[in-house]
């Protein structure tokens, strides 16, 4: 059986959390798909699918609005991308699902509650499902067999270091 993960908070750490959960799940035999919402930038991280086999991960957005409004086209790009994500959950042939950033796009109302809750209804019995993002909503931290919250304590951003490769993106 397959159980639903969700990795939310203000804290760093959230994504790479769930790309080290896909490594661990990598070696022990499972088969990875990523979905990843808003974004579309090549973090290195999804440089992972040049090196091991048996990993798939998509882009499902079109960037960074976090300082306007999402447009037509990102919601457009979400449900998309959700589709996509339930043909891969319901599958049965991945091991492991990670949502990245799906939080972020209930929180923008690019999907609904009950778009995702459908859609987290037609996950195959083994394989396993990780929610990310800040601002997780209560009826999906609800719904979800393990919460992990990341708590901001100190971070470097505060006295103007920037993202840098291989550490924050």
């Amino acid at each position: 059986m397959g159980y639903l993960h969700i990795y939310t908070g203000n804290g760093k750490g959230k994504t790479t959390a769930a790309f080290g959960l896909a490594l661990r799940a990598h070696f022990a035999g499972k088969t990875i798909f990523i979905g990843q919402f808003v974004k579309n930038m090549k973090y290195h991280e999804t440089q992972v699918t040049d090196s091991l086999s048996g990993w798939e991960i998509c882009q499902l957005g079109q960037g960074c609005f976090i300082y306007q409004d999402p447009s037509i086209q990102d919601v457009v790009m979400a449900r998309e991308g959700l589709d996509l994500c339930v043909q891969k959950m319901s599958s049965g042939h991945y091991g492991l699902v990670i949502l990245d950033e799906l939080s972020i796009a209930l929180y923008f109302k690019l999907l609904t509650r009950e778009e995702v809750e459908a859609a987290l209804d037609q996950v195959a019995d083994d394989t396993e499902v990780v929610i990310t993002g800040r601002y997780a909503p209560d009826w999906l931290i609800d719904r979800a067999d393990l919460v992990t919250e990341m708590k901001e304590v100190k971070h470097y951003y505060s006295v103007g270091v920037e993202a840098r490769d291989g550490i924050e993106r």
